[in-house]
């Protein structure tokens, strides 16, 4: 897994995260336990520190960075594919739908949804329990059957995909 220090720091990875052979980590991350990266995926970490917390995925080719604080991940949220999480704090089960933005000192509550391709522009706080969409997100409602069913369900199913790719994955010659 490619890990890179920036200016004498060093990514920090549980002995029980998935880090895919295509992800990068580069400067002050910790990546806490359970917890998989994803093909293609970027945590730049060079101004602040960005912790990702126990059980949560950063999807394909999504990118996370930081500003001077911390851009925190919660606890089973979901980034899907080809987001960009930048200087925010991520409640915990939350779930990013694929390629949406969420910009810096946003704060997404707990379980909450961001529709996919949705922007949640810098400063916005999203209530937990909601379906945030829009671009720029400003329409709030509560959580359908069906997305609940994503934010019930979705961290699971990435932990024991993580286990799959990280015993049946290998390179071709």
């Amino acid at each position: 897994m490619p890990l890179f220090s920036f200016e004498g720091v060093s990514p920090t990875v549980h002995p029980d995260a998935w880090i895919a052979p295509t992800a990068t980590l580069i400067g002050d991350v910790v990546i806490e336990k359970d917890v998989s990266i994803w093909y293609g995926a970027v945590l730049r970490a060079d101004f602040g520190k960005i912790i990702v917390r126990e059980g949560a995925n950063i999807q394909d080719n999504s990118v996370v960075h930081v500003n001077t604080g911390v851009c925190e991940i919660g606890r089973n949220v979901t980034v899907g594919h080809m987001c960009l999480v930048h200087d925010c704090t991520v409640g915990e089960q939350a779930l990013i739908g694929n390629g949406s933005t969420v910009l810096d000192q946003s704060v997404i509550g707990e379980r909450a949804l961001i529709a996919a391709g949705s922007t949640v522009t810098p400063g916005t706080q999203v209530p937990p329990e909601v379906i945030a969409m829009g671009s720029p997100a400003k329409k709030f409602v509560p959580l359908t059957d069906s997305a609940r069913g994503w934010v019930d369900h979705n961290a699971a199913i990435y932990q024991q995909l993580a286990k799959r790719h990280a015993d049946g994955v290998a390179p071709v010659d």
